[in-house]
């Protein structure tokens, strides 16, 4: 690959599909009633990680490169795997998927790779157990019990900072709960699961920092385009706002608030970008995000914008600024 240096750049693209949206349309389509169409899916070996483990579960599921059909078993129709659920390199897998086993009818066990074995796993069996008061406590190498009873309901105060995977498994344990599950966080954090469930037909919604959740005899199969990843995104906002002479439209690119802090900081330092065709898609907020060259300027990002933004944000207008001020103020050699 050769790569030559840029005097402008100018014209319009779409970025890969959101990893979180898409590993949460496999796990609710999975256990949804009826078929669940997913376009622009993200074919990441994460993604997949949820494919096959759904798979083994029972599951049919095809997948035609960017789009995936999940024909889904409900609520209680997943099936005993026949082995070892490996989740790979994915967290997302692991953790969201136990609050969903934490319920069912058999015994399973979760793994991964060398790193996910590394990764800590008491911060969602703890909560878990708290829903399960017959449950044995567990060691940190995930296994995912069998039921005795459903999950009783619990007022869990608070999830931990920086631990939303753990908010995502505790809702959808309380789809199987026998009353009303309440999560509290210290702030906000990513929303994903919480649109989801509403638009699979789930009884859930925001009180504050609080979502709660109430237990589901059914979830319905929906059709559902992923958004633009943020995240890749930000590579191309950077690129439009630092090359001279620049306009770049990013198209299909999702916006929802609790993930859109990166426009919110490049804005504040003076970035001229814009969001265009403003829509929504099974819940998420959606835009094509216009972006030209522009004077960036220091701002200070902190307090409330933090959990929102992705830390290629701070690399954004860390290396914006350097690149700027290098420009104006060459180094002596």
């Amino acid at each position: 690959m050769i790569i030559e240096k840029a005097n402008h750049l100018r014209g319009e693209l779409t970025v890969p599909g959101d990893k979180s949206i898409s590993h949460r349309s496999v796990m609710f389509g999975s256990i949804a009633s009826g078929v669940t169409e997913v376009e622009n899916f993200l074919q990441g070996a994460d993604c997949l990680s949820t494919i096959r483990c759904f798979r083994q579960m029972g599951v049919e599921i095809e997948n035609n490169n960017t789009r995936v059909v999940v024909r889904g078993n409900g609520l209680h129709g997943l099936r005993r795997p026949a082995d070892v659920l490996d989740c790979g390199n994915s967290g997302t897998t692991m953790r969201l998927m136990s609050g969903i086993l934490a319920a069912q009818e058999f015994d399973c066990t979760l793994t991964g790779d060398a790193s996910i074995q590394k990764r800590p796993m008491k911060r969602i069996m703890e909560p878990l157990s708290l829903m399960r008061p017959d449950r044995k406590r567990q060691s940190e190498r995930l296994r995912s019990p069998g039921r005795e009873r459903e999950p009783s309901a619990r007022n869990l105060l608070p999830v931990p900072r920086g631990l939303r995977q753990v908010k995502s498994s505790i809702l959808l344990a309380g789809l199987y709960a026998d009353g009303e599950t309440r999560v509290t966080e210290p702030y906000v954090s990513r929303n994903h699961t919480e649109l989801m469930l509403k638009g699979f037909g789930a009884d859930v919604r925001t009180e504050g920092t609080t979502a709660v959740i109430q237990p589901a005899r059914e979830l319905s199969g929906q059709k559902i385009t992923v958004p633009g990843d943020i995240s890749s995104a930000a590579f191309f906002l950077a690129a439009g706002l630092l090359v001279p002479g620049s306009e770049i439209l990013i198209r299909n690119v999702g916006i929802n608030p609790t993930r859109d802090g990166i426009l919110r900081v490049l804005k504040s330092m003076g970035g001229n970008i814009e969001l265009l065709n403003r829509r929504e898609n099974a819940g998420e907020p959606v835009a094509d995000l216009l972006v030209k060259t522009s004077e960036l300027t220091a701002a200070t990002i902190g307090g409330a914008i933090i959990p929102h933004a992705h830390r290629r944000a701070a690399d954004v207008s860390r290396r914006g600024l350097l690149r700027q001020r290098n420009h104006r103020h060459p180094r002596r050699r």
